[in-house]
């Protein structure tokens, strides 16, 4: 008998034009609003983002703003995986970026919650450089209890990982800025 939870065959996924006709919102959203279908590195596209509309937020708003990335993101985040996922044929398929949206914009929270507002831009930037950084390698290693999260059913495991990856790179960048301001 075969494993129900094992990756669907590349000629089983049903192509992006397809899942796009069949939810647009869903696949607009879940895709980045199509960060995820650039060329290379979907992640990090989703993560970089995350960045520019989170550090925008923070510029405007202050951490509220921040902090209302991360939230919505999960929130819309969640549902829109999951089915996009199911659409595609795939548990997590790498163009889906709204799981690195929400988990970048929770280690950017743990920063901004630490970093005093009137830090010099050099320190300011070079610490959301190491917040991205971190982010990025703790959900491309996935160390301990990240990898065993994408176990989980439909959206909660393209997502939850990710979430979990940001609270870690957000403590430590929060740690950074603490000790360097």
């Amino acid at each position: 008998m075969a494993d129900a939870s094992a990756e669907p065959s590349a000629a089983q996924e049903v192509p992006w034009r397809e899942v796009f006709r069949r939810a647009p919102l869903a696949a607009f959203l879940a895709t980045g609003f199509g960060a995820g279908l650039l060329p290379k590195a979907p992640g990090t596209w989703g993560s970089l983002l995350a960045v520019v509309v989170g550090e925008g937020l923070f510029h405007v708003v202050g951490l509220i703003g921040v902090a209302g990335l991360a939230g919505v993101s999960v929130l819309v985040g969640v549902p829109v995986a999951g089915r996009v996922a199911a659409l595609r044929g795939r548990k997590d398929p790498g163009e889906i970026v709204v799981d690195e949206i929400a988990g970048q914009s929770i280690a950017l929270v743990g920063l901004h919650a630490v970093l005093p507002a009137g830090a010099a831009d050099p320190l300011r930037w070079g610490l959301v450089v190491l917040a991205f950084g971190l982010f990025r390698a703790f959900d491309i290693l996935k160390p301990g209890p990240i990898d065993r999260l994408q176990s989980l059913p439909g959206g909660w495991g393209v997502m939850v990982d990710d979430l979990l990856a940001g609270v870690f790179a957000g403590i430590l960048a929060g740690a950074a800025a603490f000790f360097l301001s």
